[in-house]
């Protein structure tokens, strides 16, 4: 499947900005299933400058610094993808948890996609005992660590509500917990965090989901959203894949397959914010966000 991806960010401020550098971390990630055959970013007011660099995730990241004085601040990212995934391994498949805890530790890889960087705690990510307990109860002795995984995930989508309102980007992964609510990226961190407290190495997935609109319905512009799920490491050549990664999304409940865009895979979501950085005025500002995901055989 080819998707083309909009991402259209707008900051509207209410007192004149002077200053102001922002990171841009917004384009689609290759590899594992996934090319990008187009990509532009899009930034208004012009910069003054940019940089352009890829981290130690193999993230590319654009720094613009803004030096004339501005009221509003927009970037649009537009990218055409191919995905292709092959089906998932049964839910049960490969190794046992407990063999998959102790070849993370034994792998003497350092690489960017390498267990060694997620089976510890991270910045948004601490260890809580209560997630880890409550992560717990899906790994009987002996069991995959895909399918323990997979039981995990169905259970935060059946106790946990999505509720937009319940929760905001900074709200602690205790608190979260505690509510049994928030958003995808809540959901994303309380699996994580289940996961490093057992010791299986869980990173973070920034992107986009596909989405259908209603039948008989026309896909409504700038509707979609942007999405977090989590990625476990069940072992390199294990017959999971070439890198060991399997994709989870708790929000849905599912296996990552065609439908899901990555653009970036991480510790947490502090590593991969599609837009972070300084700003130098005082007073409010609106954010606006408009996600656009349509697949080549749907009309535009």
């Amino acid at each position: 499947m080819i998707y083309t991806l909009r991402h259209l960010t707008t900051y509207r401020y209410a007192r004149t900005v002077r200053f102001a550098r922002c990171n841009l971390r917004l384009r689609p990630r290759d590899g594992e299933g996934q090319r990008v055959l187009e990509s532009a970013l899009h930034v208004a007011p012009e910069p003054t400058r940019c940089l352009e660099r890829r981290d130690f995730f193999g993230l590319n990241t654009l720094t613009v610094t803004l030096d004339e004085p501005h009221r509003a601040f927009a970037v649009e990212a537009v990218s055409r993808v191919a995905v292709e995934r092959p089906a998932p391994p049964p839910p049960e498949a490969g190794p046992a948890w407990e063999r998959v805890r102790e070849a993370a530790l034994a792998l003497p890889s350092l690489g960017p996609d390498g267990p060694a960087h997620f089976q510890f705690p991270s910045q948004r990510v601490p260890l809580v005992p209560e997630v880890t307990d409550y992560a717990r109860k899906s790994f009987s002795p002996g069991r995959s660590a895909l399918g323990g995984a997979v039981e995990l995930m169905h259970r935060i989508r059946d106790d946990f509500r999505f509720d937009a309102k319940a929760t905001t980007v900074s709200t602690p992964l205790a608190e979260a917990f505690t509510l049994k609510a928030g958003v995808c990226q809540d959901f994303a961190h309380v699996m994580i965090a289940g996961l490093r407290g057992l010791g299986l190495p869980a990173a973070y997935v920034s992107g986009y989901l596909r989405t259908r609109p209603p039948p008989g319905r026309p896909r409504l512009r700038g509707a979609d959203a942007s999405h977090a799920w989590v990625a476990l490491w069940c072992g390199a050549d294990e017959g999971l894949g070439e890198s060991g990664w399997i994709g989870l999304d708790p929000t849905n409940a599912c296996i990552v397959r065609d439908d899901h865009i990555v653009v970036a895979r991480a510790r947490d979501y502090a590593d991969v914010a599609p837009i972070d950085g300084i700003v130098a005025s005082a007073g409010a500002q609106k954010l606006s966000v408009e996600v656009d995901v349509i697949p080549e055989d749907e009309a535009a």
